[in-house]
C-alpha cells in the first residue's frame, strides 16, 4: 500500500470526524430533564466573578479548538501524502509508518463512533 493512499485516507477520515464533531456538539440538545438541567447549569455558572465566562462557553470553545486541531491534522496528513509522492525516497519509516499509524488511529476512532461508544 502506498504512503500517499494512507495519508490521504487518514486526511479524509479526519475531515469527516471534524465535521461530525462540530455539528454534533453544536446541535446537541439533551433529551432528558437531567440533561437539560446540566446544560442550563453549564450556561449559568460563571468561571470568573463578574465576567461572561461560563462552563457552557468553555465547553463550546474547547469543542471548536478540537475541531481546529482535527482540521489541522487533516491538512497535515494531506500535505505529507503529497510530499511522499513528490519525494518517493522519503517513503521509509519516516513517512510510511506514521501514515499507517495515522490511518489506523482514524479507523479505530471511526469504528468506535460507529459502535456508539465514542
Amino acid at each position: 500500500m502506498k504512503a500517499i493512499l494512507l495519508y490521504r485516507t487518514a486526511a479524509v477520515l479526519l475531515l469527516l470526524f471534524a465535521l461530525g464533531h462540530t455539528f454534533g456538539f453544536l446541535r446537541f440538545t439533551p433529551t432528558t430533564t437531567e440533561g437539560r438541567a446540566v446544560q442550563s447549569a453549564m450556561n449559568n455558572v460563571r468561571l470568573v466573578t463578574n465576567a461572561d465566562f461560563t462552563y457552557g462557553k468553555f465547553y463550546t470553545g474547547f469543542g471548536l479548538f478540537a475541531t481546529t486541531y482535527l482540521l489541522f491534522s487533516a491538512f497535515l496528513a494531506w500535505y505529507l501524502g503529497g510530499l511522499t509522492s513528490k519525494h518517493p525516497e522519503s517513503v521509509s519509516c519516516s513517512c510510511g509508518l506514521p501514515g499507517l499509524g495515522c490511518l489506523a488511529f482514524q479507523g479505530a476512532k471511526a469504528a468506535r463512533c460507529a459502535s456508539g461508544t465514542g
